[in-house]
């Protein structure tokens, strides 16, 4: 009687020595002395305080299963839960049949949808942050030059910064895990090409030109820029192979100045700029004098702007 004029008072007993329980709502209550009644798995609260921690039960009386559900009606049901355990980086579906917060029965559930795991995952990465997908080199360069485009011209290339790209993850990265049922499925996960679906077709084709992966140099090499600082693209060539270069190169339609890593033959840079023609002025000269000795079979002109320039050593003897 109990039960069926309070059902929102079931009360399932918690794991432990201790008579706590779990009441139907989700709200705790437990028996202050010991007594038969905290052994009992399932109760019938008819009377309990209104502690809002955890209340006391003054008066209830135990419950078969089969009592249990006759009270709980309709409302007792198989709800299927879907997560991502974030050690094993796996899907975890399990089914619960309960009652409000009293689960009386789980199994591990099978035949998930796939979207539903999709789902779980999206949820993952937005706690932990977009460092725990799986970025390959690739497309950690890829999101470098387009961190570059939209700096310059936001309007045509968009926003890849950590809190965008956490905002818009349903737009941008579901579609890429649609069909994610395990681990292994993420090492086919194309995060580039989950990056450039947010681009029209026409930002899309003038990316390569705007932020270019690679520039060719005077000797013919080319060589790949690095933009690990969005502000300060990067290009480490061999000093030699800049020969006849009068200016500094630019990207993004001439707007971002290239910082120039010029490295010894052993590839250590010896000078850092973005003012090349100041450096043949003068940088040049001194770098020639410390290095000129060390490095023999190397050209070292007096005007290097004139030299042809090179990628290879002189023969020996000459």
């Amino acid at each position: 009687l109990v039960a069926l004029a309070y059902p929102d008072r079931l009360a399932r007993r918690r794991e432990g020595a201790a008579p706590r329980y779990l009441l139907r709502k989700g709200r705790g209550a437990r028996l202050d002395r010991p007594q038969a009644l905290g052994r009992a798995a399932l109760l019938a609260v008819a009377d309990l305080d209104g502690q809002a921690g955890e209340s006391r039960i003054w008066l209830a009386a135990s419950l078969r299963e089969a009592e249990f559900r006759e009270a709980a009606g309709d409302g007792l049901r198989w709800v299927r839960e879907v997560g991502w355990d974030e050690s094993t980086e796996q899907p975890v579906a399990v089914e619960r049949e309960s009652a409000g917060a009293i689960v009386l029965r789980e199994r591990p559930a099978r035949d998930v949808p796939s979207t539903e795991i999709a789902r779980a995952y999206l949820d993952s990465i937005r706690r932990r942050g977009l460092a725990a997908l799986p970025w390959r080199p690739a497309d950690e360069a890829l999101r470098a030059r387009l961190r570059v485009a939209h700096a310059v011209d936001p309007t045509r290339f968009p926003d890849v910064s950590d809190a965008a790209l956490l905002d818009t993850l349903d737009a941008w990265l579901a579609p890429a895990v649609g069909e994610l049922r395990r681990r292994s499925d993420l090492e086919r996960l194309a995060l580039s090409a989950a990056l450039l679906d947010r681009l029209d077709w026409k930002a899309r084709s003038a990316l390569d030109a705007f932020v270019p992966t690679h520039l060719e140099v005077p000797s013919g090499s080319r060589i790949a820029l690095d933009y690990a600082d969005p502000s300060q693209p990067v290009l480490a060539v061999k000093l030699q192979e800049t020969f006849g270069w009068l200016e500094t190169p630019r990207i993004a339609d001439g707007q971002v100045p290239v910082t120039l890593h010029l490295l010894s033959p052993a590839g250590r840079p010896v000078q850092v700029t973005r003012d090349l023609a100041s450096f043949w002025r003068q940088g040049y000269f001194e770098v020639r004098k410390d290095l000129k000795g060390r490095y023999p079979r190397h050209p070292w002109p007096d005007d290097p702007l004139g030299a042809a320039p090179t990628r290879r050593v002189k023969p020996r003897g000459t």
